[in-house]
């Protein structure tokens, strides 16, 4: 495959893949006022998969920028996935665009793929926590959520080195700031969280519970207790 040499390029190999009836009832699904391609993401992956494989990293970091403009669903599906892997060198500007893009977030699902790409470059270099705390005290729901699922990948290790374990003692900060916020995203990107945390480290997500649990809407720490027993 030819790696597409703009973002229209770009696009015309995406609505290559596009099924009929599927962009309407996406565009249903995620109540956000853009336009739907109808293109599975199974079909998103491989292209980009190839993309990446074809594309110099500021190559990369230029298609993703284009492709977040078009302002279409699976193109920024798509320009998250250009970004999305472990090891990018050098990866400062794959950084700065993904924080770009946070305070345009407004849907779960391209705020998630971003973050997933932006879990890569945190635990590439913790020290970019500094700016992602700042979005804890933002206006913007979907940017203090995405504080917390961009930080993720810091519940994934049963033996997490020094600066992990304290990265996560800092994000459970942040999230007790967040407990008695009513907003139903944020209440689940709490409880998402220390759900994950407490299968990897119980004794953490027992002692959230245990200090802000009570806080908490019954869903959320319903859904944030379900891997930990007693």
């Amino acid at each position: 495959m030819t790696a597409p040499g703009d973002a229209e390029a770009a696009l015309t190999a995406l609505r290559a893949h596009a099924e009929p009836g599927r962009a309407e009832g996406s565009a249903a699904y995620h109540k956000v006022p853009r336009p739907h391609l109808g293109v599975p993401n199974p079909a998103i992956n491989d292209l980009t998969a190839e993309w990446r494989r074809a594309l110099t990293v500021d190559d990369r970091v230029a298609l993703a920028r284009d492709l977040w403009a078009t302002d279409i669903h699976e193109a920024r599906i798509a320009a998250a996935k250009l970004l999305t892997q472990a090891r990018i060198r050098p990866d400062d500007g794959v950084w700065r665009l993904i924080c770009d893009w946070v305070p345009e977030f407004d849907s779960w699902a391209i705020a998630d793929h971003a973050c997933m790409a932006g879990q890569r470059r945190i635990m590439a270099d913790l020290s970019r926590l500094d700016e992602v705390e700042g979005w804890t005290r933002s206006d913007h729901m979907w940017t203090r959520r995405a504080a917390l699922v961009i930080t993720l990948a810091l519940t994934k290790s049963n033996h997490p080195s020094e600066a992990e374990a304290q990265a996560r003692d800092r994000i459970l900060g942040w999230a007790a700031g967040y407990v008695t916020d009513p907003d139903w995203f944020i209440q689940k990107a709490v409880a998402w969280w220390v759900r994950d945390l407490s299968k990897h480290d119980a004794a953490r997500a027992k002692a959230f519970l245990d200090a802000h649990g009570a806080a908490m809407k019954p869903f959320a720490r319903r859904e944030a207790s379900k891997y930990l027993s007693g």
